[in-house]
């Protein structure tokens, strides 16, 4: 028996890094997916093959056994295994439809898709309960984690999303699309991270007041986006942009990108921790080719994507 699951990849329209301290995020999935499939083997092992790739470590592995990328995955199956008490091994397949590390959700959607498929090895479940399991996988990895990201993977559509909990979803289908381009720049999210901290604790009243700016911003953006005024969350995208180049997670490659968007599309922002990965920018059918079109003549690599509003999706097969 195989069980499979797939999860979508998220963009961050609104509130990247402000949500670490307290702020709110828009966040929503993306029709790019990862998928995941399982079986139980004989051999006592866990074997997982990724494009990030591949391990075969004993069932009781320690976590310094099992690099970071590959961690939570080996983290679902060991927790399974001695739930269930079960002698068997895992192996476990990724494939993904994004790249990994550019601010698309790679490992909190391998995460939430690893945890249904695992999961299904042993019976029904539900999303709620494989999204519990991929948090505290993903936080083998990042221990800050705000859940955010495995939430709208889980869910998918688009979210409002507070460091403690999911405030709203919006329960209507989204007319617009967004541009992704990528910057083919490496970074580290933790090291963003870092530097967002340092930057608060030697700017506190300027951080403090930009979050309460990003508070509003959300606020409103949330109000456009319920309206489809496409021109106003746009302009709250190009305005939240500011903010980030204000905290210092932007850097001269992904201003030259949104750059080329600017007056054509109608906003544009990095989304994730910055420093390098991905930009993204609203559009619709009016704008999108030309958008597309601006972005190709720089030789930027970029793709149009619509949100996905089904989440987490999960079968068995013999």
């Amino acid at each position: 028996m195989k069980s499979i699951s797939s999860a979508p990849g998220k963009v961050i329209l609104f509130g990247e890094h402000f949500i670490v301290y307290g702020g709110k995020a828009i966040l929503c999935s993306i029709d790019k997916r990862i998928t995941v499939e399982s079986e139980l083997t004989g051999t006592g092992r866990i074997e997982i093959k990724s494009s990030l790739g591949e391990i075969s470590v004993p069932k009781d592995a320690k976590p310094s056994e099992v690099g970071s990328a590959l961690r939570p995955i080996a983290h679902i199956a060991q927790r399974m295994l001695s739930e269930r008490g079960s002698e068997s091994g895992v192996r476990v397949s990724v494939t993904a439809e994004f790249p990994s590390g550019v601010g698309l959700g790679s490992s909190s959607a391998c995460c939430v898709a690893a945890a249904s498929s695992i999961m299904g090895l042993f019976g029904e479940h539900t999303k709620e309960q494989a999204l519990r399991l991929a948090i505290d996988a993903e936080r083998t990895i990042f221990e800050d984690t705000s859940g955010a990201d495995c939430n709208v993977c889980t869910y998918g559509g688009i979210i409002e999303y507070h460091r403690h909990g999911m405030t709203e979803r919006l329960a209507f289908e989204p007319k617009f699309t967004l541009i992704v381009a990528n910057s083919k720049t490496s970074h580290s999210t933790s090291d963003v991270v870092s530097k967002v901290k340092k930057y608060k604790d030697l700017n506190p009243a300027i951080f403090s007041l930009l979050c309460s700016q990003e508070e509003r911003l959300i606020d409103d953006a949330m109000s456009a986006l319920r309206e489809n005024d496409l021109g106003s969350v746009g302009a709250r995208m190009s305005q939240n942009q500011k903010y980030l180049e204000q905290i210092g997670v932007s850097n001269e490659r992904l201003n030259s990108m949104l750059e080329t968007v600017r007056g054509i599309s109608y906003g544009a922002k990095i989304t994730g921790a910055g420093d390098g990965g991905c930009i993204i920018a609203m559009t619709d059918e009016s704008n999108l080719n030309a958008t597309m079109n601006a972005l190709a003549e720089k030789n930027y690599e970029c793709f149009a994507t619509k949100i996905d509003t089904a989440g987490l999706q999960h079968k068995v097969t013999e």
